[in-house]
């Protein structure tokens, strides 16, 4: 046993065992190589990271090293760059390198032996024969789609394709990759989008261009075992072309040229829980590292990254991207009319105005489809007593349970205790309690109400469909739900945000947004960004198909009910005007000193009283002070998360900034041996967890 293995392997969260571990191994095996080895009482899968030479008599104060139980080297080794995106990101996000790098491999594999992992293998050696394309005639490019796609290969990039929802955006992406593959025999592209709902539809449009074979997904809705065969499939190059969510930036693409990264602006790309890595910027990092070209689409991109793509004006160079423009919708599709509700306006309490409901009502006589977005699930956010004012609160978090009708139940969308709604009023015996506010349950069963008497054009009854986190629970319900309104078996679509982006709704030409005023005056200050991109891209749902407009005699129109019509904000989306909001939001928070023109960092922490979560904070702010790079960063003072208790776990949390990001991430490294002390003391008791969230997208 001469040599000396570092092997990274998936030790727990801030447990400060370092990078990797030390076992020894008769022969050296390549850096990449998955082996399994012994951790305390059990034997876990590791990454060989490094391998050094022995003496062959070892000092007697060493103690062994422990062995290397089997080399899975049936496997070709991860690739040098996927080690060096493994260990930046474990560097940037504060993270331990083993944590990093085992998490990103599909969990099948860590349970997996050698002599199992080979016979896996020897059935996958012969791949099964691929699809044939069914999509072989491509639909012509527009003049805009192909000015993107000229500068797209000519110029390295990375690239900001700024399209306008209906502009065809997805036809780039599909061409870009062709082009990709006809260039390069064994190349492989990554296509990411932001949530699981949006791969079904996206896999089935790359299946039919490129075929069944040569398209694999990964999201963590598949099974365990449909996870590692796209992994495998990946690694060995069987899969030209890898579709999924933000878990896919870390696949094993060996030979990987191209990297899409769709709705490039969307939250979800950032992970929540965890090491809390932002997937768009890995793969804008993957992609210059691994010398792939990187395209970021978004009808409305992230401030961020419209930034880093402006060009170069008097002294200023401009951004680091290049944006490329496709404003105008496909076959010259009219953007949709936007109209402003004044609900100020009686009747205060209504849910729907008058001539809303006039507008989806004409629409359904027409045969055409309505789409109402309400961004709170369940039947109403409250159940209270009129009497003695006791509401819905969870027991064990500071917020209320949502009343659930469909299935009488009081639900906590945060820890999910749930219990069956009370005959009468817990605290006074009051029969009378009543749901507070509206979720889309209520709104479906409303609207349910509101148009029973009207008829579709053949004279069947309307149809109401709802889709949220709740109807698509069950395997399948999604595309269930989805393939009845693409035809045409759905009047009024209902749903929170997961409607209102990426899909091809053809028949949709009126889109209604009926509770978007909590963003505009959040303490948050990415909620106005956010509340934009949600209105403009539901508002692409409309109007997609123009020459069935043209035959409807009908045009597109966006809703929105609001009591605050003369917001800057909605005056920019009645212009559709992008680049105007963005100049106004960027020029405030220069002023502030905010992203993309400062860096953050939160330090979380977690505790069983908000007096212990506050205190640890606080002894980490006086440690960090103390260190030489604290004159270049802010420490603000410790405050509790807008929800302060969740699953009897006080919350607390305290933002670091500075205008530095070399300077911010130097402090970061600093700390991480303090903080370990602290948890280690005094301080730390009654701590249950801290982290670091670099970059936090919620503040």
């Amino acid at each position: 046993m001469n040599w000396r293995l570092q092997i990274a392997v998936q030790t727990p969260a801030h447990s400060a065992l370092g990078d990797w571990l030390d076992y020894a191994n008769p022969a050296p095996l390549p850096p990449g190589t998955l082996v399994r080895v012994p951790l305390g009482r059990r034997e876990v899968l590791g990454v060989v990271w490094d391998a050094q030479e022995m003496p062959a008599q070892s000092t007697p104060e060493a103690p062994p090293l422990k062995p290397v139980a089997a080399a899975l080297d049936a496997l070709a080794p991860l690739t040098d760059g996927w080690r060096d995106l493994a260990a930046f990101a474990a560097r940037y996000y504060q993270r331990a390198l083993g944590e990093m790098a085992l998490a990103a491999l599909p969990p099948q594999l860590r349970e997996l032996s050698a002599i199992q992992l080979a016979r896996r293998l020897a059935r996958r050696a012969t791949p099964a024969p691929a699809g044939a394309p069914t999509d072989t005639h491509p639909p012509t490019l527009s003049a805009q789609q192909q000015a993107a796609l000229d500068s797209f290969e000519t110029q390295p990039g990375p690239f900001l394709l700024f399209g306008a929802t209906g502009s065809g955006k997805t036809e780039v992406y599909l061409r870009a990759v062709h082009a990709l593959l006809q260039r390069d025999a064994t190349a492989q592209a990554l296509v990411m989008v932001p949530e699981i709902n949006l791969t079904p539809q996206l896999e089935a449009r790359f299946c039919a261009r490129f075929g069944v074979g040569a398209v694999v997904s990964m999201h963590s809705g598949m099974t365990p075992a449909q996870r590692l065969a796209s992994w495998l499939a990946a690694h060995t190059g069987n899969a030209r072309i890898v579709l999924g969510t933000r878990m896919a930036v870390f696949a094993s693409i060996p030979r990987l040229r191209l990297i899409v990264v769709d709705e490039e602006h969307d939250p979800s790309y950032k992970q929540q829980e965890g090491a809390r890595y932002s997937a768009r910027d890995l793969a804008v990092w993957r992609g210059q590292r691994e010398g792939a070209k990187v395209l970021l689409g978004s009808a409305t991109p992230s401030l961020e990254s419209w930034h880093n793509s402006r060009p170069p004006e008097g002294s200023d160079p401009g951004g680091r991207y290049t944006r490329l423009t496709m404003p105008a919708r496909i076959a010259d599709a009219a953007w949709p009319e936007v109209r402003l509700v004044d609900m100020n306006q009686p009747p205060s309490r209504a849910l729907l105005s008058g001539a809303l409901l006039q507008a989806i009502g004409e629409r359904i006589a027409r045969g055409e489809q309505s789409m109402l977005l309400l961004n709170r699930r369940g039947y109403a956010p409250v159940l209270a007593c009129a009497g003695c004012g006791w509401k819905s609160e969870c027991p064990y978090c500071s917020t209320y349970r949502v009343f659930h009708k469909i299935d009488r139940t009081l639900r906590c969308h945060h820890c999910s205790f749930t219990e069956r709604v009370p005959r009468a009023c817990p605290e006074c015996g009051n029969l009378d309690i009543e749901p507070v506010g509206r979720g889309t349950e209520r709104l479906e069963e409303h609207l349910g109400e509101l148009f029973a008497p009207l008829a579709r054009p053949d004279g069947s009854p309307v149809r109401i469909a709802r889709i949220d986190a709740d109807t698509t629970r069950r395997q399948g319900a999604l595309q269930a739900q989805l393939a009845a309104v693409h035809a045409g078996e759905v009047d009024v679509l209902v749903g929170t945000q997961m409607i209102a982006k990426g899909h091809d709704f053809r028949r949709i030409t009126l889109v209604a947004a009926l509770n978007p005023d909590g963003a505009l005056f959040s303490s948050d200050f990415r909620a106005p960004e956010r509340l934009f991109a949600l209105l403009m891209q539901s508002a692409g749902r409309a109007g997609r198909d123009a020459a069935w407009l043209t035959r409807q005699g009908s045009g597109a129109q966006m809703w929105i009910q609001t009591h605050h019509p003369q917001h800057p904000l909605f005056a920019a989306l009645r212009r559709n005007d992008y680049p105007a909001f963005a100049r106004q939001q960027l020029a405030d928070r220069r002023t502030a000193s905010m992203p993309p023109f400062a860096f953050q960092a939160l330090l979380r922490a977690d505790a069983r009283t908000q007096e212990a979560a506050q205190g640890f904070l606080e002894a980490a702010s006086a440690a960090l002070q103390a260190l030489p790079d604290a004159a270049r960063v802010r420490l603000y003072p410790a405050v509790p998360l807008a929800i302060q208790r969740v699953a009897n776990v006080e919350r607390a949390q305290m933002l670091i900034e500075s205008p530095s990001r070399a300077a911010l991430q130097h402090l970061l490294a600093q700390s991480l041996p303090l903080l370990h002390e602290l948890r280690r003391g005094p301080a730390g008791k009654g701590l249950v967890r801290w982290l670091t969230d670099v970059d936090p997208q919620a503040i």
